[in-house]
């Protein structure tokens, strides 16, 4: 096996992760500048935010059926233009709107690379590594994350309002790497198999495959394709009682990572500081540099621990340690006015805590769970369900995160510190309901044959009892 070609493989097509990454990152950053620079209000902020993502529910309801009709190589290749020029587009919109529809646009691109990219990586990656090398994808959206708050932090500049558009150009040049190392790579041997072009996916794997294991991994690729084949549609799911807590646990596990406010905390960071009595926006874009580091981290420490402690043990230590730091940056903000600096300060430690709580349980859990409950027959449907999931419950909260704030604000008599800690109070909440819901319905599927969920759901065994 050559080593080198596959990793080499994998890293390019991993750009596409760190673009991910970096894309849903840099809005934070620019947040500040932006608004000062366009005049722009709280709740643009919020569309301009959402729109990304609504850009993304859209690229990854289409790239399934894109990627399967002209190949996974050719959908990420387009990706990487949609990266490219949607940088630029961000970079140059001379107004609001141009702004919106670029975000838009860029999303779209941040939905086909969170689908392609794995499914690309898994599909050229040798059996015995292909574990490590699909998380690298998952980790390199954590760097992307943290390259988007370095970049900010550098670029970030209280004399210069402008600086915004310099952050999103950066975004060009991890585009060029992507759209350039694509062009270079083959295409995947298993979708070139599905559309019968077998001496092609055997020419491609004898540059980084055993020989000997050659024909074992054609016909495995085959035995796999023909299965899914026989999956069953979206309507026929809906339509199988047994189906009903797969179906249910793919929802409310893609709620509950989301409605605890990561990504409040993501893509308003800067803000949230600055609402923390952070002086100007170098600092608070520096502030946020600090939540990058964590969540790369922990992120590496969850591959160590979700399958020594199992899914049940991580989440409810995930999700208790969110309802206590959550309820410290409550408090924090709630008392801001008595605290002063030790206040600004907590809600900075505080928030790491709740970002490394978050990395090692919900960040990973949600994605591994929508994998492990659903049967072969209906995982691609089960999968589109969990992604769509995922970015709607991310929009709803991203689009009401200010709006929450200004209603708590009013309630408090136009305090917008209590405000604040009222929303963090809210996410606490959804956490501890979270717990709850853990409890009676989250399966402990660690070491759980994929055959033996299936045939426990049709025996109308419940999640806890698996």
């Amino acid at each position: 096996m050559n080593k080198n070609f596959v990793w080499f493989m994998a890293a390019i097509a991993a750009t596409g992760g760190l673009l991910f990454g970096f894309d849903t990152g840099v809005i934070s950053g620019a947040i500040p500048f932006m608004q000062a620079d366009l005049n722009i209000t709280d709740s643009q902020i919020e569309d301009i935010t959402t729109f990304a993502l609504i850009g993304a529910m859209i690229g990854a309801l289409v790239s399934g059926a894109l990627s399967d009709r002209f190949g996974r190589r050719t959908v990420i290749l387009v990706a990487a233009v949609i990266f490219l020029l949607g940088a630029l587009w961000c970079g140059m919109a001379p107004d609001v709107t141009n702004l919106m529809l670029a975000r838009i646009f860029l999303g779209v691109g941040i939905g086909i690379a969170s689908f392609s990219t794995p499914l690309y990586i898994a599909e050229i990656s040798p059996a015995r590594i292909r574990g490590t090398l699909v998380s690298m994808f998952q980790l390199l959206i954590t760097v992307g994350l943290l390259g988007a708050f370095l970049s900010d932090s550098a670029i970030a500049d209280n004399t210069d309002n402008s600086c915004w558009r310099t952050m999103f150009y950066v975004g060009v040049v991890p585009a060029i790497i992507l759209l350039v190392g694509m062009l270079i790579l083959p295409e995947s041997p298993r979708w070139l198999l599905s559309k019968q072009r077998e001496d092609e996916a055997r020419k491609i794997m004898r540059k980084y495959e055993d020989p000997a294991v050659i024909e074992t991994e054609v016909s495995n690729m085959k035995n796999d394709l023909q299965q899914e084949s026989n999956q069953m549609g979206l309507v026929e799911t809906f339509q199988q009682k047994w189906m009903f807590y797969p179906l249910m646990l793919a929802a409310l596990i893609m709620f509950f990572q989301q409605a605890v406010g990561i990504n409040t905390v993501i893509y308003y960071g800067p803000s949230i500081f600055q609402k923390a009595g952070f002086a100007d926006s170098e600092a608070a874009v520096m502030a946020q540099v600090s939540v990058g580091v964590v969540n790369v981290l922990f992120t590496i420490v969850s591959l160590f621990l979700i399958d020594k402690l199992g899914r049940r043990k991580l989440f409810f230590l995930g999700m208790t340690g969110m309802v206590t730091t959550l309820l410290l940056i409550a408090l924090c903000f709630a008392n801001l006015d008595t605290m002063g600096d030790a206040g600004r300060y907590g809600i900075v430690g505080s928030m790491l805590g709740y970002i490394a709580f978050f990395a090692v349980s919900m960040g990973p859990l949600g994605w591994l769970i929508i994998t492990e409950v659903f049967p072969v027959k209906v995982r691609g449907v089960g999968s589109s369900i969990g992604s769509v999931a995922n970015w709607t419950f991310n929009s709803l909260i991203v689009w009401t995160f200010f709006k929450m704030i200004k209603g708590f604000t009013k309630f408090f008599n136009d305090n917008d510190a209590l405000g604040t800690a009222g929303v963090f109070c809210v996410f606490a909440i959804v956490a501890m309901v979270g717990i709850v819901w853990g409890y009676f319905f989250l399966p402990e599927t660690r070491g759980k044959k994929l055959e033996d969920i299936e045939a426990h759901w049709k025996n109308g065994g419940k999640p806890i009892d698996l």
